[in-house]
């Protein structure tokens, strides 16, 4: 069972770096064409070097926290307690739903009003 442990892993990471070639944009593909890459993981997967030279120089990189991408505006993910169009729009959220209760409220004493008015007029009868 052991014997066949490496070429497990090693098809695994044949098989991981196809998919990742293959669901990586076209644009994020680095030095050579996503086409070359695919030939490039497929011709030399069996020993390694596609799948490694794939992970190493053609696979996008990522940003990291702290690093040159995070001062930049409209890039990233921001959270929502400091994304200002967020906020904004829990501001006219809130607007539009103190309307429609101040609406609820005003029905509410319209229909009451109209409820002891009937109530008295049944009682003086």
């Amino acid at each position: 069972m052991l014997r066949y442990l490496p070429f497990l892993l090693v098809l695994a990471l044949w098989i991981y770096a196809f998919i990742d070639v293959l669901n990586t944009p076209e644009n994020e593909v680095r030095h050579l064409p996503k086409v070359v890459w695919v030939i490039i993981v497929l011709l030399f997967g069996e020993v390694l070097i596609g799948p490694i030279a794939w992970f190493a120089a053609g696979r996008p990189r990522k940003a990291v926290a702290g690093g040159p991408a995070e001062g930049r505006s409209g890039s990233g993910w921001v959270a929502p307690d400091d994304n200002p169009d967020f906020l904004k729009s829990l501001k006219e959220e809130n607007k539009k739903d103190e309307s429609l209760l101040k609406d609820w409220e005003a029905d509410l004493r319209r229909r009451e009003d109209e409820l002891k008015r009937r109530e008295s007029g049944d009682e003086e009868k």
